[in-house]
């Protein structure tokens, strides 16, 4: 059995057929379905169902199927591993970040990051908590911040910082320049504008909202980040996100709030039993050691 054949075999499963499969493998359809036959005769199960118009793999062909995509994610890491260089002069860190953490995150760790470490080559996304737990899974993310409600029990969470969430109004807003602290009776009488209810940051406000008995006004709904604040910003609307995001050049201001504020654990995530190159070790000591209050 040689790695060509599982190659072959996640391919099938993938695309759910032969041919499709062979289009995107580059090889002839004949030529696929013997390698799939040499290797079913050698493990003596018939791994796929053929009799129906879809190709399923059959349960003998599930759990295999399984094992070869964990042995395909190990052999990467250790191909990895055989070019990572601990001294940093070269690299590469595949990272991600959920939407809230990457509006004001970001910036400051990646010039951090590239001032310390120029030759490191970056790839970065914006993934949901769900992208970056598959990401983690099957290797195709190296690190990632988001919050520390992992479901799964391959990912290794690291406590990184305490997220405090803040309410934020525009220039336009008749609170803008208020100083003293809302009572929780004015704040339920603000119009506000917030993300939508698959963002964990609204879990959280909502929350937060049932446990000071406010009701909110939710006038608008947002899944973006970026539109929420160009919302905030071009009108009298309030809203609660990550309090580093109300900063001056981004014409928002924080007002401050009666009580304990929202508050949600952010976490490094990576996966466990995985080989972690020096770039991003290299990660985790900066994140750890950089001050987000």
């Amino acid at each position: 059995m040689l790695l060509r054949h599982l190659r072959y075999l996640l391919a099938v499963a993938e695309h759910g057929g032969f041919t499709r499969a062979a289009e995107v493998l580059h090889v002839s359809q004949p030529t696929l379905s013997q390698q799939i036959r040499q290797l079913e005769e050698t493990l003596g199960v018939s791994l796929f169902d053929r009799t129906s118009r879809t190709v399923k793999p059959t349960d003998a062909g599930e759990a295999y199927i399984e094992c070869a995509r964990r042995v395909l994610v190990e052999l990467e890491a250790g191909k990895r591993a055989l070019h990572d260089v601990k001294d940093l002069s070269r690299g590469s860190l595949r990272l991600a970040m959920t939407p809230t953490f990457m509006a004001y995150l970001v910036g400051p760790l990646v010039r951090d990051y590239v001032a310390r470490y120029p030759n490191i080559h970056l790839e970065i996304f914006e993934l949901s908590m769900d992208e970056i737990e598959a990401g983690l899974a099957d290797d195709s993310l190296d690190i990632a911040i988001a919050f520390d409600q992992v479901r799964s029990t391959d990912i290794e969470s690291i406590p990184a910082f305490t997220e405090t969430l803040g309410l934020m109004v525009g220039r336009d807003h008749p609170l803008y320049e208020r100083q003293e602290a809302l009572s929780a009776e004015e704040v339920a009488e603000l119009e506000f504008a917030l993300l939508t209810p698959d963002y964990i940051t609204r879990t959280c406000i909502d929350e937060y909202f049932a446990q000071a008995h406010i009701t909110p006004k939710v006038a608008i709904e947002v899944n973006s980040v970026n539109t929420l604040l160009e919302v905030i910003r071009h009108s009298a609307i309030a809203t609660i996100l990550p309090e580093p995001i109300a900063t001056q050049d981004r014409a928002l201001r924080r007002l401050s709030m009666q009580g304990a504020a929202p508050e949600r654990g952010a976490a490094l995530l990576r996966r466990k039993n995985n080989y972690h190159s020096a770039a991003s070790l290299a990660f985790v000591a900066l994140v750890s050691g950089t001050d987000f209050s």
